[in-house]
């Protein structure tokens, strides 16, 4: 709601002063261009997000996801402890994980909206450590293939769009890191 209100003021106020100053028809052409190029954009990212998406499908038909969830158990265990007995929040997580590994953060948000729904369930209107976790590793999200941001360069024109792999794979690992420290630390210290 706040934010509603916060781009209506800004959109509003550019349209005051694009008038104000006598620059009214080019606010209006910056409107159309801005809201074409909007257009453009989520048509370039819709081909890119619906091919990771059918992988994730097939990965999740084909049982990959599931040797994925069996291989990733160990760390999901030590990340989420409470947790780690329960089956139907774990394949979330397991599933959150992959997708914001494959940089599919449109994808990765219902999956880790589901696990954090599903989690709320055992300490309603208290956000319990592992979901506190949940919300650091979503956001943090260790990106092995960042799609996303690539499909945005390519839209873009970029000639090369996975060029910026090292410079992705730095940041997550040091994003991660930072936000499961600081995780750990805080569950410890207010208990």
């Amino acid at each position: 709601m706040a934010m509603s209100v916060i781009w209506t003021v800004m959109v509003g106020a550019a349209i005051l002063c694009g008038l104000a100053t006598g620059n009214g028809p080019a606010v209006a052409k910056g409107a159309l261009d801005g809201a074409a190029a909007g257009v453009e954009l989520c048509l370039s990212m819709m081909g890119v997000l619906c091919l990771w998406m059918g992988v994730m499908e097939v990965m999740e038909r084909s049982g990959l996801a599931g040797g994925l969830s069996r291989l990733m158990r160990p760390v999901l265990r030590w990340l989420y402890p409470g947790f780690a007995k329960n089956k139907p929040v774990m394949d979330r997580v397991s599933a959150n994980f992959s997708a914001n590994l494959l940089g599919l953060g449109n994808a990765a948000t219902p999956l880790g909206l589901e696990a954090a729904r599903l989690m709320a369930e055992r300490t309603p209107g208290v956000a319990s450590d592992g979901l506190c976790m949940l919300v650091v590793c979503n956001t943090a999200s260790l990106q092995l293939i960042p799609t996303t941001v690539a499909s945005l360069r390519a839209g873009a024109g970029s000639a090369a769009p996975f060029d910026i792999l090292p410079a992705v794979w730095l940041a997550s690992v040091i994003s991660v890191t930072v936000g499961i420290t600081a995780a750990k630390v805080f569950a410890r210290l207010w208990r």
